[in-house]
């Protein structure tokens, strides 16, 4: 959703209906087993040794995650939660443990809960490395029309973008496609607009994935993701500090907004440019202003209880407890998250970006996060104890060493 990194989009098919035969009967396929290969470097632990469970504040993560088994519970039961994480089990593995969640009333109720139904398994990631950033739903002044300092557009999907993936392809006006464009390209050759805005606040947007516009008038329109031109993300901030343009501590999006501002516009455009990453959106009613953006999930995100993730890796709609530190978060900091979102630049099976909420204020906070941490995914308990019986008895031994779940 949308940020440190930028949130993906859900697909649509409309069907038209149309005079047909009646089709043939199609045969029934069988269950969908799942394959219960591990997460990376699994190992499983007890709660009462996962760091700071007992004072951690879990409730906005059950709320959070609440969402995600709402979104869960529409699908087939025999179908894989993720079928590129298919050692989280299938849909009908969570269904119970979901419906138990009506019973959570308290932060007491909600630890008693997820330490009867859930087993934590510690995931490390092959390479060492951890990171943990922190993201937000920006709020930016807008106009219809451009007007100074307004001048912007908030870039709409444009129609010469043909879904492929992460691939996107353009269609050209002879009929034949190429790969689509990145931003300096796509700037130089204009795009229609859903509303003006300042253009490092635009550019911002389009790293945060999502956002609301406001306007004179009072009236709020969400700016949300629609799809992205392919390109590779790549960091701005580094740049401008390879070239000396920032030192390391000003690296915040506070710190290159001022630079930006310092700069001018030709040299602001010329560091935007240096990410050819390329965020376009579609605009959609406020709605309720209570509720954060829609994630990757489908659902709307929890205040630090979404997280996103690499989906390639971890599955969507799965609760997390992590530990880590921010100057936003009070310092150390451990918590229940479920991840709902992803992003282009959340590569990693220990990589998670963190949603602080909407405005200004979320988003300093979310701006003083990036820091290494530790990260356990918690499962139901059949998927924990199949996956762990799995994993003795692989070849490769990942979780080599542990006798039994807690």
């Amino acid at each position: 959703m949308l940020r440190s990194l930028a949130a993906l989009t859900l697909s649509f098919v409309l069907v038209s209906c149309q005079s047909a035969p009646p089709p043939r009967p199609v045969p029934v396929a069988p269950p969908q087993q799942p394959v219960f290969s591990p997460p990376p470097a699994s190992t499983p632990m007890a709660y009462h040794a996962l760091p700071g469970w007992n004072s951690a504040q879990i409730l906005p993560g059950l709320e959070a995650f609440k969402r995600s088994c709402a979104r869960i519970e529409t699908r087939p039961g025999n179908s894989l939660l993720s079928a590129k994480a298919a050692w989280a089990g299938s849909v009908s593995d969570w269904t119970a443990a979901c419906a138990a969640l009506d019973v959570v009333a308290d932060e007491a109720s909600a630890r008693t809960v997820m330490e009867t139904l859930f087993v934590p398994i510690g995931v490390s990631a092959p390479d060492g490395k951890s990171r943990f950033t922190g993201y937000f739903e920006p709020m930016y002044e807008a106009r219809r029309s451009p007007v100074p300092p307004f001048t912007e557009p908030v870039p709409a999907l444009p129609a010469d973008l043909i879904p492929n993936g992460a691939s996107p392809l353009q269609r050209l006006p002879n009929g034949q496609t190429r790969a689509y464009p990145a931003r300096k390209d796509i700037v130089a050759g204009g795009v229609s607009a859903i509303a003006y805005a300042h253009p490092s606040d635009v550019f911002f947007l389009q790293i945060q994935g999502s956002g609301r516009l406001t306007f004179p008038d009072g009236s709020t329109t969400r700016a949300v993701y629609a799809a992205h031109n392919g390109q590779p993300f790549r960091s701005t901030a580094n740049w401008l500090i390879e070239t000396g343009r920032i030192r390391a501590g000003e690296a915040s999006m506070q710190g290159i907004r001022a630079w930006m501002d310092r700069a001018g516009p030709a040299e602001a455009r010329l560091a935007m440019n240096q990410n050819p990453r390329f965020v376009f959106f579609r605009a959609e009613p406020e709605g309720d202003p209570s509720l954060g953006p829609v994630g990757a999930q489908g659902v709307p995100l929890t205040p630090l209880g979404s997280m996103a993730v690499d989906t390639d890796i971890q599955p969507l709609g799965v609760p997390m407890f992590v530990e880590t530190s921010a100057p936003g978060l009070g310092g150390a900091w451990s918590g229940l998250l479920v991840s709902q979102d992803t992003g282009g630049a959340i590569k990693g099976a220990v990589r998670g970006d963190l949603y602080f909420g909407t405005g200004m204020a979320a988003g300093d906070r979310a701006g003083t996060m990036n820091a290494p941490g530790r990260l356990w995914v918690l499962l139901p308990r059949a998927v924990a104890a199949r996956l762990l019986a799995s994993s003795r008895t692989a070849s490769t031994g990942a979780l080599g060493g542990v006798a039994s779940a807690p």
